[in-house]
């Protein structure tokens, strides 16, 4: 965005990304991804449960329910 995005890449948003990218390069990403699911997935499936119950979530299957054209797919943590 010519406007919002240097307010909302900044600096450190750059420092970060560039850090999520070492741990890419270097495997520490894939490492920790292996452990998470070698226990489970107990982190993904909290997170992933908390964002299905983030109310934009329940407008977002409320408007879906109105749109008889489209066939929305409802995922479950632990699916």
């Amino acid at each position: 965005d010519y406007t919002g995005g240097p307010k909302i890449i900044t600096e450190e948003t750059r420092y970060v990304m560039s850090q999520m990218l070492k741990d890419i390069q270097d495997g520490t990403y894939a490492r920790q991804w292996i452990e998470e699911n070698r226990k489970g997935r107990p982190w993904f499936n909290a997170q992933r449960k908390s964002e299905q119950e983030h109310p934009i979530e329940k407008v977002g299957s409320e408007l879906r329910e109105m749109m008889p054209f489209i066939d929305p797919v409802t995922i479950r943590p632990g699916d």
